[in-house]
């Protein structure tokens, strides 16, 4: 570690207020070491270094309100300064809003930029929504959309909010839809699909379906129960506009249920049908996944507030869509 480009911290005793009652103490470290590597916080607590309340803990262990987390005296490295996000990022961002009280925050997306900052973007949504409101003391990503995926999407802007929100995405207590354009025409209605999904072998970024080998012929760690409620919402030639409802949340679950029913997302450059995304590029302009997230509706138990917002297409997919039936 380069000595000029690092801090010493002394040994620190942190109250844990409402913002953190309920996260994981690794989680919370590595929030509260801005610069510590991953490895060096479970090496910390592995070694007993990090105390709560004078006692060991491990990393899976749940703060309370009012517990005292001691963090032992160590070498931070400084992170490089990334600057500030451009003005028409900014804007981008906070014209994104759509709704905000005390508890929740919901915006509309654009496609092209990612929720986290990272693998070669400086600055992600959250990021930048940060920037925009330096002020506000809590605010995290409820879930997640694909960089390529438009639409809503849920932040929290405390802790109770985002454990409230992220037990309902597990337990299915979230209504999120979307609307996609895939390749074919649907047969047999609304259909619930099913299915369990693993990493592709050699690939921390693609997903398969199982095909139902155990894990030590596939090389690859056990799959996870995908579930899906497919309908379709109109027909076109050639094409179909479907509403999906997510009743689980894997990664990239839509898309890959789609490319494993040969019906592929159009403008999907990873699961896609890449001579059709060429050619519906040519002839009506889609230069990106035509995958967007339209409605959601939920509600906060120990507020009883409800959330419910259904948005259009983004401009470009309607665009697009029609231009493909103006040429049919």
């Amino acid at each position: 570690m380069d000595e000029s480009n690092t801090t010493f911290q002394k040994v620190s005793f942190v109250t844990i207020t409402e913002q953190s009652d309920g996260q994981r103490i690794d989680n919370f470290l590595m929030r509260e070491l801005d610069g510590v590597p991953r490895s060096y916080v479970y090496k910390i607590l592995r070694k007993g270094e990090v105390r709560v309340d004078k006692k060991r803990v491990k990393p899976k262990r749940k703060l309370a309100l009012g517990e005292v987390v001691r963090i032992p005296p160590m070498r931070i490295e400084e992170k490089r300064d990334k600057g500030l996000a451009s003005d028409h990022l900014l804007a981008q961002v906070e014209a994104a809003l759509l709704l905000e009280d005390d508890d929740i925050i919901i915006m509309n997306k654009p496609a092209g930029l990612p929720v986290h900052g990272g693998s070669g973007f400086a600055f992600g949504l959250i990021e930048v929504f940060r920037q925009l409101r330096p002020n506000l003391p809590y605010v995290e990503l409820a879930h997640r959309l694909d960089k390529d995926t438009s639409g809503l999407i849920v932040l929290a802007k405390t802790r109770q909010a985002l454990q409230a929100l992220h037990a309902m995405f597990k337990k299915g207590g979230i209504d999120k839809r979307y609307l996609t354009l895939v390749s074919g025409k649907w047969h047999g209605g609304e259909r619930c699909v099913q299915n369990e999904l693993v990493k592709k072998q050699g690939s921390r970024e693609k997903m398969q379906v199982s095909d139902g080998r155990s894990p030590q012929n596939m090389g690859e760690k056990a799959g996870k129960k995908a579930e899906s409620l497919f309908k379709a919402r109109k027909h076109y030639e050639g094409l179909t506009l479907m509403e999906v409802k997510l009743m689980t949340g894997r990664m990239h679950q839509i898309r890959t249920q789609f490319a494993h029913l040969d019906m592929p997302v159009l403008g999907d450059d990873r699961y896609g049908d890449f001579p059709l995304n060429r050619h519906y590029k040519k002839t009506i302009g889609l230069k990106r996944l035509f995958l967007h997230s339209y409605y959601v509706d939920f509600t906060l138990e120990f507020s009883g507030q409800r959330y419910h917002l259904e948005i259009p297409l983004a401009d470009d997919l309607q665009q697009a869509l029609d231009k493909h039936v103006s040429n049919t």
